[in-house]
């Protein structure tokens, strides 16, 4: 069994909503979900002329391998409604993106694992720190915890309150 850890993120429609379709469809299409990030509001990254967004991490147990298992998040974006365009950093009503899977180091035309620009977003370390602070990132050689305290994004990263 593998462990890949995927960040999901909203900001077009009704954000929860978006991230819970995307959990149910991933449980489904991907393998089973073993735990999940709080959700958090953050700001835009890259394109800051857009709507707020919604984040979450989801640790997932699964069989796929890596190429397949970002087809099949590939997949359940275009379900969702998720439309790729030319604007980079645009608005979505889902992101789904592999930030690890098991320590595999990859840099293919169409993967790179670890994701590349992690160690730059809190939007997607702050979550991930919750789940897996101690988790060594298997190309710097540093904690999440480690990779968050040096983190140059100053970007806001707000908790939603549970419930």
């Amino acid at each position: 069994m593998n462990k890949a850890y995927l960040l999901l993120g909203s900001n077009l429609g009704n954000r929860l909503e978006n991230l819970e379709k995307a959990r149910q469809h991933i449980s489904r299409q991907a393998g089973p979900i073993v735990t999940t990030s709080s959700v958090y509001e953050t700001a835009p990254w890259g394109n800051e002329n857009q709507g707020m967004f919604y984040n979450q991490v989801v640790e997932i147990n699964t069989t796929l391998a890596p190429h397949v298992l970002l087809s099949n998040i590939l997949v359940i974006e275009t379900v969702l409604g998720r439309i790729r365009g030319n604007e980079k950093f645009g608005p979505r009503v889902i992101d789904i993106d592999m930030l690890f899977y098991n320590d595999e180091i990859m840099n293919t035309p169409e993967l790179t694992l670890p994701h590349p620009a992690l160690h730059n977003r809190r939007f997607a370390l702050v979550p991930l720190h919750e789940l897996a602070a101690s988790r060594v990132h298997p190309v710097f050689q540093k904690t999440i915890g480690t990779l968050l305290a040096e983190c140059p994004d100053t970007l806001p990263v707000y908790r939603l309150p549970k419930g």
